[in-house]
C-alpha cells in the first residue's frame, strides 16, 4: 500500500499555529493547487487542500510563510470524521512530512531574522568553467558511425 502526496501550490491565507495540552505545535493552513488543465470556457481551476504540519515543521510554517507564499508539500492523506449537531462530517486532509518554501527570503520579507542571507550555492560547489583544451569541445559538430554505437 502506499499514501504519498506531492503538492505545490501558494497558501490561501496566513497559517494559524495552536499548541496541544503537550506542548505539540499544530500549524493548519491550506494551498491553492492549479489543475493541470482548463475548464471549457478556457479559465484555470483549482483545489484547495487542508494541510496539517506538527512540531518544529508547525512553528517554521508560521514564522516565514504567509498568505500567498509558494511551498512544496509532501505528505500522506488522512480521512477522519466527526459529529456535529447530530450530523456526520468527514473530513480528508493532507498531513506533511516536509514543508519546502519555494521563494526566495526576499519574497518572504515581513518574516522574522530578515537579515538571514541564504547561501547562492551549496558549500564545496565550484562554478563549472571549461578547461582550454577540453576534448569533448572541437566547437564543430561531431562524426559518430555506426560502429561507435554501443547498440
Amino acid at each position: 500500500m502506499l499514501n504519498r502526496v506531492v503538492l505545490v501550490g501558494r497558501l490561501t491565507k496566513d497559517p494559524e499555529v495552536r499548541y496541544s495540552q503537550s506542548g505539540v505545535a499544530i500549524c493548519r493552513f491550506n494551498l491553492a493547487v492549479n489543475r493541470a488543465f482548463k475548464n471549457a470556457s478556457g479559465e484555470q481551476e483549482a483545489d484547495f487542500p487542508s494541510i496539517l504540519t506538527f512540531r518544529k515543521t508547525a512553528e517554521n510554517v508560521a514564522n516565514f510563510l504567509k498568505k500567498g507564499s509558494l511551498c512544496g508539500i509532501d505528505g500522506r492523506i488522512q480521512t477522519g470524521s466527526y459529529e456535529k449537531d447530530g450530523v456526520r462530517v468527514y473530513t480528508t486532509e493532507v498531513i506533511a512530512d516536509s514543508v519546502q518554501f519555494l521563494e526566495p527570503k526576499s519574497n518572504r520579507s515581513e518574516s522574522p531574522n530578515s537579515s538571514y542571507q541564504a547561501p547562492q550555492q551549496q558549500y564545496g560547489q565550484q562554478p563549472y568553467t571549461s578547461p582550454a583544451n577540453d576534448p569533448f569541445d572541437s566547437g564543430g559538430p561531431i562524426e559518430v558511425t555506426d560502429d561507435d554505437l554501443p547498440f
